[in-house]
């Protein structure tokens, strides 16, 4: 039978943040990942400052310093149909070195954590393994059944399972963990265009009929979000490629003579965005973070930097415990408690954005009732010394986490 002492369900950012502080620590660790590799478009790319700190402190930072990026140093949100847009966070304001957001794309960072981890030799990361259910005995979760891809299946014992397998965890199933949904004005649509040395470089967003757009420079391509108002994907569908693609080169004019490299709507996938959490995280000998326990919006890109946290004090409330041999259930409250109410913060802020600036605009109204409101507000908030608390928030999150001083390394 196998046996761990600490069970990683889901090889993203969370789970390999989490896996990696706890190698670090000693204890032994296994991550699993139903994928092959970690090469998936269309996933969160946002690297905020406090992960960047993390990075530093475990001795990685000029090793990530070196993959390829771009930095965003201002959020801004549309206030009206005419791609007019207001500054709502400035991370210039905040002390260096992390006054920017690092934009990486997803699978760098995440090899770039791998590779570490496999340094310990507490560490295993099983690739191409999906957790299938959980093992329950006398009403605690002790492990996982497992599948791999050539259909080989078996179990794995664990003194504690962390669920950090995103919005379609196994742990959802379980109805005393209660999910609690709220209304979501907007679904996404990915796809890409190619990028020239020319265009701007960063982020960049504006608004056309009845969505919003926001694109991602990747170097040589954009990733490209198209916001539309949910439930409309097949509507918007059937109204044929050429329209949408007329839409948008209506809200970015500079990128019109590219529109025609996506071929057929199989090149824009739709991503149903939700918003909810569940009440309780965690049962005995089960633990759910990041989006496991609350699929956040992408409004502001902090749902990477808010799991990322979630696995640095689960590391640091739980290393002591898992040395022990002991994980009670007070260990695992302890942690929802820490960690729940800037959850709660984030998703309020999330809540707002979507009905004073996303869903007006979507139904092609200004936000906050008109652009020059907006705009008031926005002048009105960099010319006070409260200007610091936005960038701070979408830097460093509501409550900033510190790694345990075990799985730190300090460069001279």
């Amino acid at each position: 039978m196998e046996r761990t002492t600490c069970c990683v369900v889901g090889g993203g950012p969370a789970g390999m943040v989490l896996a990696l502080l706890l190698a670090r620590a000693g204890v032994p660790v296994t991550v699993l990942e139903k994928h092959g590799d970690f090469l998936r478009d269309f996933r969160g790319d946002t690297v905020h400052p406090s992960t960047l700190a993390l990075l530093d402190d475990l001795g990685l930072g000029e090793r990530f310093a070196r993959l390829p990026q771009r930095r965003l140093r201002t959020v801004q949100l549309p206030v009206g149909a005419d791609g007019s847009t207001v500054t709502v966070g400035d991370l210039t304001v905040l002390r260096g070195p992390y006054d920017y957001v690092a934009m990486v794309p997803q699978w760098d960072l995440l090899d770039l954590l791998a590779d570490e981890a496999r340094r310990e030799p507490s560490f295993d990361l099983r690739m191409n393994t999906e957790a299938t259910d959980f093992l329950i005995e006398s009403g605690r979760v002790t492990g996982v059944r497992y599948r791999t891809a050539d259909g080989r299946t078996g179990e794995l014992r664990a003194l504690l399972t962390v669920a950090c397998d995103g919005r379609g965890s196994l742990a959802r199933a379980r109805p005393e963990l209660g999910l609690r949904r709220f209304t979501c004005p907007m679904d996404a649509w990915w796809f890409r265009l190619p990028r020239r040395e020319s265009d701007p470089q960063g982020l960049y967003g504006g608004a056309g009929n009845g969505f919003l757009t926001a694109m991602i420079d990747r170097g040589d391509y954009w990733q490209c979000a198209g916001l539309i108002t949910k439930g409309t994907d097949s509507r918007r569908r059937a109204a044929g490629l050429d329209r949408f693609l007329a839409d948008f080169a209506a809200a970015v004019p500079w990128i019109a003579d590219r529109t025609h490299a996506v071929r057929s709507w199989d090149e824009v996938k739709l991503l149903d965005v939700r918003l909810d959490r569940l009440r309780r995280w965690h049962r005995p000998g089960l633990l759910c973070i990041g989006d496991a326990a609350h699929a956040m919006s992408p409004v502001f890109g902090i749902g990477i930097n808010l799991a990322v946290q979630d696995a640095v004090a689960a590391a640091r409330y739980l290393v002591g415990p898992l040395r022990q041999g002991r994980v009670r259930r007070r260990d695992l409250r302890r942690l929802q408690r820490r960690r729940r109410p800037t959850t709660v913060a984030t998703q309020t802020l999330q809540r707002m954005a979507h009905a004073r600036f996303i869903a007006p605009v979507l139904q092609g109204r200004p936000a906050l009732g008109s652009p020059d409101r907006a705009r008031r507000l926005a002048r009105l908030v960099a010319g006070s010394p409260l200007r610091r608390l936005p960038a701070y928030f979408i830097a460093y999150g509501a409550l900033r986490e510190r790694a345990p001083e075990a799985a730190v390394r300090r460069v001279p």
